[in-house]
């Protein structure tokens, strides 16, 4: 059974109505993004910060995984699909891919903020000041935020250099570290992006499906599955 790993971006969950940072341009309410999505925003205002990613979560309760998650994980049903993603919602797990790797974290989580490693499952939509880890710390979102690092990347390239097909859906491929894995992928693999926007990426053997994520897996299945 052949890897088939998967890149994939905010384009992939706008269909299901997620607004990414850039639709907000770069705003939230009166408050600039990095204002509300790093380390810094935290220390100078946690209750801000909350309130954020509580909203994150409340519009993401009402979401649903759209045809492009549910078509990537119909393919497991032919290929070792792996995803990798800088999406922090959980719609590819709804959809049914099994194996996930959250590059930039997962919104339903939260982790102390003395011990990276305990992390927990957000109960209800709101965390709140006052929600303490096992050792008695202050939880926070479990997001990688604006000038953190990226501690799933040595995963993240490993996979990708793993790759018999790669997929990049919905990311502009501007955004770093993760814009760099396409250069893990070993050469000579089929490459295919999908995305409905003009992006600034090419690489040899790249096939581009110039449609949304919906459609663009329905051709890419197709794609796949006649060859």
């Amino acid at each position: 059974m052949k890897n088939l790993v998967v890149l994939s971006g905010a384009g992939m969950s706008a269909e299901s109505g997620l607004r990414t940072f850039r639709e907000m341009g770069g705003l939230w309410e009166e408050y600039d993004v990095m204002e509300v999505a790093s380390p810094q925003a935290w220390a100078s205002d946690m209750d801000l910060v909350l309130r954020f990613y509580n909203e994150r979560r409340a519009q993401l309760e009402g979401a649903e995984p759209n045809g492009g998650h549910l078509g990537l994980a119909a393919l497991e049903e032919r290929f070792h699909v792996q995803v990798i993603t800088q999406n922090v919602d959980d719609l590819h797990e709804r959809a049914g891919s099994s194996r996930v790797l959250h590059l930039h974290g997962e919104l339903r989580k939260a982790r102390s903020t003395v011990d990276p490693s305990l992390v927990y499952e957000i109960e209800g939509k709101d965390l709140n000041r006052g929600d303490c880890c096992d050792k008695g710390s202050q939880l926070r979102p479990h997001i990688v935020w604006f000038g953190e690092a990226v501690p799933a990347m040595e995963e993240a390239a490993m996979l990708a250099s793993e790759a018999d097909i790669c997929v990049i859906i919905g990311t502009s491929m501007n955004v770093y570290p993760a814009a760099g894995l396409v250069n893990y992928v070993p050469s000579g693999t089929p490459i295919y992006l999908i995305d409905p926007n003009e992006v600034a990426v090419s690489t040899a053997g790249m096939t581009v499906i110039r449609k949304g994520a919906t459609e663009g897996l329905k051709d890419l299945r197709k794609i796949l599955l006649d060859e």
